[in-house]
């Protein structure tokens, strides 16, 4: 270590990966450009796909890189906790940076984040990645959900060691190797599915400073490919993002449908009284502006761009129905990820389903 370069070599990377075949080059080859990150340690979890020869490969050109295969799920841990925790205790150095498998970073991620952690004394700095989208579907759900998660979670009282609230995202969260084994790291929240989540409130609690923000310009990733894992993924996480709650439930699904609900009865109620289609519809466009521009609003304070407005109305409707799926996954006690069911009334127990066993 130099003065010149007083961050090198003070990061392991962990990357969980299970089937991550299409994305993992690109999230590797994004790390191995950073002089701080000292190791790679990608932890296979048993994929199906071609991940781990892909990583063989980057293996050859990147010495830093390593593969970690998880064997076999311990009882009552969930897949990515138990990837991450091998990888952590396989690690070598001060800050770890866990990051998702489809995120691809800037050449100065670790570095910004180092500094951030500096700047605020902050021993856990987690990212909110730019969201990458390109299917109609993407850009209708991704945004509205993630300012709805705005005003559950707010940078702001994050951060402010007074407040009670904590959270964390997952896709990247650096984190002082101290403070991370002082509440027991994943294996303290082995079976939680929303593992980020359960780390923050422990390392509060705690006393830990953390700062979570924004990750525009920084990393960046697309979460979903397809509708169907999408609507999967949104199913396990949604319920207990929005407060694990019946009222809070109710109340974030009126918010969403409610208004949309009302245009259309005012449409209707004038088409019926006044026998006017152009009144109705111009009734039932101008209450859909309006909607919108309330939205405007939103996208502008998450830095979401505004040429997403137009998806507003349908993201709603689909933020509304995984909502309702997801508390009925919930109700029913099973929720399933790649190929993996977890109990959900029985917390931290887990099912094998022969080879589809280990990363959520």
């Amino acid at each position: 270590m130099t003065l010149l370069e007083p961050n090198r070599g003070l990061v392991s990377a962990i990357v969980p990966a299970r089937n991550e075949d299409a994305v993992i080059a690109a999230c590797v080859e994004s790390l191995a450009q950073q002089k701080e990150i000292a190791e790679i340690l990608v932890v296979n979890d048993q994929s199906a796909d071609g991940t781990a020869e892909t990583v063989r490969e980057l293996m050859r050109k990147y010495p830093q890189v390593q593969l970690l295969e998880a064997v076999k799920l311990p009882t009552g841990w969930v897949g990515k906790n138990n990837a991450v925790w091998l990888g952590a205790r396989r690690s070598k150095n001060e800050w770890l940076l866990f990051t998702d498998a489809d995120a691809v970073h800037e050449k100065d991620s670790v570095a910004k984040a180092l500094e951030i952690a500096r700047r605020n004394s902050a021993v856990v700095v987690s990212l909110s990645p730019e969201q990458m989208m390109e299917t109609w579907y993407e850009k209708a759900l991704i945004p509205y959900v993630y300012c709805r998660l705005s005003r559950h979670f707010s940078y702001d009282e994050v951060n402010d060691p007074q407040k009670p609230v904590a959270a964390m995202n997952g896709q990247f969260v650096l984190i002082n190797r101290p403070a991370y084994e002082a509440v027991g790291g994943h294996a303290s929240v082995a079976g939680e599915v929303l593992e980020d989540v359960a780390l923050a409130k422990r390392l509060k609690s705690a006393g830990y400073r953390i700062w979570f923000g924004s990750g525009k310009g920084i990393v960046r990733v697309r979460m979903y490919r397809t509708f169907g894992a999408m609507w999967q993924g949104w199913r396990k996480n949604l319920y207990q993002l929005m407060g694990r709650k019946r009222e809070m439930i109710a109340k974030e699904f009126a918010v969403a449908v409610v208004p949309v609900m009302a245009i259309l009865i005012v449409a209707i109620t004038i088409w019926g009284f006044t026998e006017s289609l152009a009144k109705a519809l111009t009734a039932l466009v101008s209450g859909l502006v309006g909607i919108l521009v309330v939205y405007n609003g939103e996208l502008k304070r998450n830095q979401f761009p505004l040429k997403l407005l137009g998806y507003g109305i349908p993201g709603r409707l689909l933020y509304a129905a995984i909502l309702l799926a997801s508390q009925r996954s919930h109700a029913k006690g099973k929720l399933e990820w790649k190929g993996r069911e977890y109990p959900v009334r029985t917390p931290g127990a887990s099912k094998d389903r022969g080879p589809w066993q280990l990363c959520i």
